[in-house]
């Protein structure tokens, strides 16, 4: 496996991605998330989960207040500010780590990125609220642009695809095209194939089989499996029990090339990353006799 190098920058601080796997501990702070739902709607318990997956691991924290679970509804933008700039003000005093926003709203990725955060999320791939580009380029912040068939409330109503693989790269191309043209800078993009959204179980599965495709776009790949469905449905497991079934896809996708897992826990992952990197990282040189054979 070769996965290439990047840097992005996130304010003053820089992200190195290739050299190591990075890890994105989820911060929802919403009330029906389809995994943690209600866990950390109070301001407090989300703060102070976003501080334990720092001290865990976490390279980035990712911040969202509102649910894009399959059938779900859009909120008001005001909810949303309401419940994530205490945390995202407080997070950014609190961690040394970067914060993403994740929203489609460009009055909440504005208003994030003033109170800390330093990146933003667009689920929507700048294609819900069309300020969004310019609160972007405006602000010089990275951006992860994500492939989605529909949008939330109707992306699991009979997905289909001709051809999967080359339908994502091209939209992400197009994305990526439209998000330059307006002034984003190439160099700050990320690109993120959307397990989950707008797909079948055996759709997410060969994305991620398949993820070193997303290479010839020339940008760092994130992908987020935690926890989600395609995981139950293969290992007849509830989400509360999909965590073993999350640290598999953790390592298929690092073998394929991914530079960023998005996860909820952030400890084991943090463990099995780095075990994984270990091994593609390895040089063939001569074993310490020491070590032969434990």
């Amino acid at each position: 496996m070769s996965r290439a190098h990047f840097a992005i920058r996130c304010g003053t601080a820089s992200l190195e991605l290739g050299r190591r796997s990075l890890l994105m501990g989820v911060v929802n702070i919403t009330p029906d998330s389809f995994s943690d739902g209600g866990e950390f709607f109070d301001t407090e318990r989300a703060i102070e989960q976003g501080e334990r997956l720092a001290t865990e691991g976490a390279d980035l924290l990712d911040v969202g207040g509102e649910s894009t679970r399959p059938f779900s509804e859009s909120i008001p933008t005001e909810e949303e500010l309401r419940r994530v700039i205490p945390v995202i003000r407080q997070l950014a005093r609190r961690t040394r780590i970067p914060i993403s926003i994740d929203t489609c709203k460009a009055a909440v990725a504005r208003a994030a990125l003033d109170a800390g955060a330093s990146l933003v999320n667009d689920i929507s791939s700048l294609g819900l609220d069309p300020d969004m580009k310019a609160v972007v380029a405006s602000s010089g912040a990275p951006l992860i642009l994500m492939h989605m068939q529909g949008t939330p409330r109707d992306m699991q109503v009979k997905p289909h695809y001709d051809s999967l693989l080359s339908e994502v790269v091209r939209f992400l191309e197009e994305r990526i095209r439209i998000a330059c043209k307006a002034g984003v800078s190439r160099d700050q993009i990320m690109v993120d194939p959307g397990i989950g959204f707008g797909k079948t179980v055996t759709h997410n599965l060969l994305l991620i089989k398949h993820l070193d495709a997303l290479a010839i776009l020339g940008r760092p790949v994130l992908l987020g499996t935690s926890r989600k469905s395609f995981i139950g449905a293969v290992l007849n497991r509830p989400v509360t029990e999909r965590e073993p079934g999350s640290w598999a896809t953790v390592c298929a996708a690092i073998l394929k090339g991914a530079h960023i897992l998005r996860v909820h826990e952030v400890a084991v992952c943090r463990q099995v990353a780095d075990m994984i990197d270990a091994i593609v990282n390895a040089e063939a040189t001569e074993c310490e006799p020491s070590a032969v054979g434990r």
